[in-house]
């Protein structure tokens, strides 16, 4: 499909945001727009100035929440070049996403193309500070003006790209996480898998009291016992245990991260036993007690690696690795960083230039 640009001409660019970027403060100056009307599938993808779109109050995404989204980022390497890193994994999730919520597929290659263009025309905002990234943030919503519970005949897909540095206050620091014990997440059978705003608003509770109790997550537990771990809001989660890695597996109630995919395959191929399985919240604190709970760290296209150097539940804390990054993840995240801004080999052919 043949995407048309309308640049941004007669009206002023944006000026560019300087000093500390934040997380998803400031946008680029245009974003890609692509239409889905039932009968004749996605049509008129178009870039355009960045700015307001006009939705109909009856428009079904607003009453019953039929939408979806993604994240991705692209890097500037030192020799200019802008990489993309497994974009097309990202595409694949959102068609999964696309189904659980009765959304279009969109055809990966289509998406990949989008994405490409899109950073491409405003590819001067990819900073080239380190640690600095282009957030590419694409979504679908419904826009039918109807009130009903049913899937919608119209959808839009939509690009909007942020400069950005770390996405938590203490970058690549260990965090703080607080372990819920009485809201949950989601449940098998539920939308956990998909990457759907409903997710993050039923998080939000959670958040807020771990914010208020100097918390920067929140480590969610299984919907149904109550006791097993599942992930934290924005991240995968990793333990290292007597020398073992253990993630929880997946079992349709978390986010299948395509950093988690990508920290799994370094590892295993560095010769570290990488286990899936379910993990009670209990083990994890017998580990720390018996003094076996060596590391633990979440993995996220938005932290990439963040290690967590604290744990509390109830009035229990727990203090990992002296509240230090140990060296696991601290070599996850030298590596992949290094292989996403083009400064290490790239060997799995993840990276992808614009």
């Amino acid at each position: 499909m043949k995407i048309e640009v309308h640049k941004q001409i007669s009206a002023p660019k944006k000026p560019k945001p300087e000093g500390e970027l934040g997380f998803g403060r400031y946008f680029t100056d245009h974003m890609l727009v692509m239409n889905y009307t039932e009968g004749k599938g996605w049509h008129d993808a178009r870039i355009v100035p960045y700015g307001p779109i006009s939705l109909d109050p009856s428009a079904m995404v607003l009453h019953y929440g039929q939408e979806v989204f993604e994240g991705l980022k692209a890097y500037r390497s030192a020799d200019g070049r802008i990489l993309l890193f497994r974009p097309e994994e990202n595409a694949r999730r959102m068609n999964v996403s696309n189904r659980r919520m009765c959304i279009p597929e969109i055809d990966e290659e289509l998406w990949v193309h989008c994405v490409k263009e899109a950073v491409s025309v405003d590819r001067d905002w990819v900073p080239y500070e380190e640690g600095t990234s282009l957030y590419i943030r694409p979504f679908v919503f419904a826009t039918d003006p109807f009130l009903g519970v049913r899937a919608s005949h119209t959808y839009l897909f939509m690009i909007i790209l942020s400069p950005v540095g770390s996405y938590y206050p203490e970058g690549i620091k260990p965090v703080k996480i607080y372990i819920e014990s009485e809201y949950v997440r989601a449940v098998k059978g539920g939308t956990g898998f998909a990457k759907c705003g409903g997710n993050y608003a039923a998080s939000i509770r959670s958040q807020m009291n771990a914010y208020a109790k100097g918390y920067t997550q929140v480590l969610w537990l299984d919907g149904v016992e109550r006791k097993y771990v599942e992930e934290v809001g924005t991240m995968n989660v990793f333990f290292k245990i007597g020398g073992e890695i253990v993630t929880p597996a997946l079992e349709g109630s978390i986010l299948p991260g395509i950093t988690r995919d990508s920290a799994i395959r370094l590892l295993r191929d560095k010769g570290y036993t990488v286990t899936e399985r379910r993990i009670s919240v209990d083990e994890v604190l017998d580990a720390a007690e018996k003094g076996a709970l060596e590391e633990m760290f979440g993995t996220g296209t938005a932290a990439v690696i963040s290690p967590v150097g604290e744990l509390q539940i109830g009035d229990r804390h727990i203090l990992i690795n002296n509240g230090e990054i140990g060296p696991t993840a601290r070599w996850i995240y030298d590596t992949l960083t290094g292989i996403q801004w083009g400064k290490l080999p790239d060997p799995y052919g993840w990276t992808v230039e614009v």
